[in-house]
């Protein structure tokens, strides 16, 4: 896979609340972030590629579902995890 096992416990880390805590919210949200970042530069090289932009489709819904339910539960963590990723402009 395009992460190793460090640079996830990096992420959880630097987002998350440890390096061990991959269930929170902030946590998957960075990650589907990376992911969605990777899949982006592949499909630039691989237009055709229809299964990769149907998983990127996915990807971006879970993060989008996950940044609505953040929005609810605790807005100033919605709004520094914003911060954080540069998600908006």
């Amino acid at each position: 896979m395009y992460l190793s096992k460090e640079e996830k416990q990096e992420l959880f880390a630097k987002h998350g609340s440890g390096k061990n805590d991959t269930g929170s919210a902030e946590g998957q949200i960075a990650i589907f972030t990376q992911r969605i970042e990777h899949l982006t530069a592949h499909l630039k090289s691989n237009r055709k590629d229809y299964n990769t932009e149907r998983s990127l489709v996915m990807l971006v819904g879970k993060r989008r579902a996950l940044l609505d339910y953040l929005i609810k539960k605790d807005v100033l963590r919605y709004r520094a995890i914003i911060k954080e990723l540069g998600l908006r402009k």
